[in-house]
């Protein structure tokens, strides 16, 4: 549900700054597409990270925006891409078709961020496993460090 109104959001946002851009600005719709695109990253981006995981492991925050930042840019390239293919290959360059092909273009792109995003971006921070008896030395020590790291990460929330 989460998930949804942050996307939902980021669609208002995007389609709301490529229509400024193609009506207001007459840029190219490409160029408004991109830069819709970007702006709606930026939003969403702060709506999952603080809202939606906020809960996930936020340790390695550079890994984050990174990999988010990778694969929203794949999600960008597809939804161009549809957008490219409609308007300069089939000729369907009204106003209301580079809308149509821009939806596609953003369904497409959702699908392919939902699942980057979920499985390796924002990631949930692992469960310790209870100890069993016969583990070894260095099993100990990596399931110490998980412990630790975990109890870093409440005290920084608290703070």
């Amino acid at each position: 549900m989460k998930f949804g109104i942050v996307g939902l959001s980021g669609v208002v946002v995007n389609f709301l700054v490529f229509w400024v851009c193609i009506n207001g600005l007459h840029l190219a719709s490409l160029r408004s597409n991109i830069a819709a695109t970007l702006i709606a990253i930026a939003t969403n981006y702060l709506g999952y990270r603080y809202w939606l995981y906020r809960d996930r492991d936020a340790a390695s925050r550079k890994r984050e925006i990174t990999l988010f930042l990778v694969f929203s840019g794949i999600g960008m390239l597809i939804e161009t891409g549809v957008l490219g293919t409609s308007v300069y290959l089939l000729g369907l360059d009204s106003h209301f078709e580079q809308l149509g092909a821009k939806l596609v273009g953003l369904a497409l792109g959702t699908v392919f961020r939902f699942v980057s995003y979920r499985t390796w971006v924002f990631k949930a921070m692992p469960e310790a496993e209870p100890q069993a008896a016969h583990a070894t030395g260095s099993e100990l020590a990596a399931q110490a460090e998980l412990m630790l790291a975990a109890e870093e990460i409440r005290y920084a929330k608290a703070e």
